[in-house]
């Protein structure tokens, strides 16, 4: 116990817990986007997909460990920046933090704040109906429905951009802090996020591009010009 308690209150035991729960998310994005392009396959599929997911007792156990993970990685994320901040209570004045780090991790707390935001957003727009109202929706009409509002898809589309920036760094600094950055294979690490920071994202992104735009055109065939 005295030994989990040093691990918890240490600043690399916080950042590893941080690292492990930031790779078991971004897993599960990966998982999520693939599903989730069966939107563009039709109605039929996507929901057959939704069904499963919410039938399935093994999906079912997992959720509690991602929910878990979405609790602990921002709570330690707080945790590990308030330390910093007590570490270096005053800026030094020669310090010039734009000249230092990246873009990407200077706006890792307000990147992180604003994806927790979404993501409470997000859930009360797509998880709790489909989990708790006592007339169930078709999962793809509500996620027509969702992107056909301007002011959902446009939140959604600033939340990917951010998310993008705060991945760049995150998916690269959980391995460093795991001590896994090797230069052996520091350039295929790199490789690997471009996947989560930007294809990713951009797999995500195309979902109320596509039913915003449907919903403005009527039908895809018209979109493409098809008669």
């Amino acid at each position: 116990m005295k030994a989990f308690l040093q691990f918890y209150n240490s600043s690399l035991g916080r950042k590893i817990i941080m690292s492990l729960t930031g790779l078991f998310l971004c897993t599960f994005l990966l998982q999520h986007l693939i599903g989730n392009l069966l939107l563009f396959k039709g109605e039929e599929s996507f929901n057959a997909y939704s069904e499963f997911m919410v039938g399935n007792p093994i999906i079912r156990t997992i959720e509690f460990g991602l929910f878990a993970a979405l609790l602990i990685h921002p709570f330690f994320a707080l945790l590990v920046w308030l330390q910093n901040k007590r570490a270096r209570p005053t800026e030094y004045e020669s310090y010039k933090l734009s000249e230092n780090s990246p873009l990407a991790s200077r706006i890792t707390m307000l990147s992180g704040t604003i994806i927790l935001i979404f993501l409470i957003v997000h859930l009360r727009t797509f998880f709790i109906p489909l989990r708790f109202a006592e007339i169930h929706p078709s999962p793809y009409a509500l996620v027509q429905d969702a992107f056909s509002n301007a002011y959902y898809s446009g939140f959604y589309l600033v939340a990917l951009v951010l998310l993008a920036y705060h991945l760049k760094h995150g998916f690269q600094a959980a391995f460093q802090t795991l001590g896994l950055r090797d230069k052996k294979y520091s350039k295929l690490l790199d490789a690997i996020a471009v996947i989560f920071w930007l294809i990713i994202p951009l797999g995500f992104a195309s979902m109320p591009i596509f039913f915003y735009w449907m919903s403005r055109n009527g039908n895809w065939a018209s979109v493409i010009g098809v008669n």
